[in-house]
């Protein structure tokens, strides 16, 4: 016969027992509904051919949503989907995107010239022509004023394109004279200073810090280093014995 303690200490062994199985069943179930939401896949359906709405709610009705990567001129009806990626069949995962690319119809513009002018004038004439700026690349270009259209792609008179961005070379006037940071510390505040001015380059910004061993308002650092390369925009910073 066992002893009333002994019988209470036998069910609490039983119940934690029966807790712990019934936690482990319910954190499996947990992680199993888990992984059947986040690891269903679905096979991808075909869109090409539709118009984006109805590519959108196709895609949608299988959880899988839809980005549109780009927009061409293509043969097919404008708004329709012309490219997807990934094709048609392949199995995706639930959540994932299908990228697309829609048509605008049949080409008809003309590249305009855009060589020489400015880069905002360049913008609202590719706008006139329902054409869009493409990549943007800037160079230090002389004998260009700055926000000058140097070179586009397509070229000028371009019809047999697919894209309607045009892609700009456009130049950023004068490169600033360059200089190499002189070597400031242990001078004083307005040494420095009049060193910096004779190249045509000036202090930014100083701030005191204390300095063991340095008299006050003399550099103990610098920002840029000696010898780094310096123009007339670049900040300079000291820190100067308090």
């Amino acid at each position: 016969m066992m002893t009333f303690r002994e019988r209470i200490e036998w069910l609490f062994r039983i119940a934690l027992i029966v807790f712990t199985l019934a936690s482990v069943a319910f954190l499996s179930a947990i992680i199993a509904i888990r992984f059947a939401i986040q690891g269903r896949e679905v096979a991808m359906p075909d869109v090409v051919g539709a118009k984006s709405v109805a590519a959108q709610q196709l895609l949608q009705g299988r959880g899988i949503g839809m980005k549109v990567e780009d927009r061409i001129y293509h043969p097919s009806l404008a708004d329709t989907v012309v490219r997807q990626s990934p094709s048609a069949g392949t199995r995706v995962k639930v959540g994932q995107y299908a990228h697309v690319v829609i048509s605008l119809g049949p080409q008809s513009a003309t590249i305009p010239l855009l060589e020489r002018r400015s880069l905002r004038a360049a913008r609202i004439e590719l706008l006139r022509d329902r054409l869009q700026v493409g990549e943007i690349s800037n160079a230090y270009l002389p004998g260009f004023p700055e926000e000058t259209v140097v070179q586009q792609v397509p070229a000028p008179g371009t019809t047999d394109v697919t894209s309607p961005h045009v892609d700009l070379l456009v130049a950023m006037g004068m490169r600033s004279p360059a200089y190499v940071m002189p070597d400031l510390i242990g001078l004083a505040l307005n040494e420095a200073g009049a060193r910096l001015r004779s190249s045509g380059l000036k202090i930014s910004k100083f701030t005191l810090t204390a300095a063991a061993g340095f008299a006050h308002g003399i550099v103990v650092a610098q920002i840029p280093p000696r010898g780094s390369r310096v123009d007339t925009e670049s900040s300079i910073e000291l820190q100067v014995a308090q």
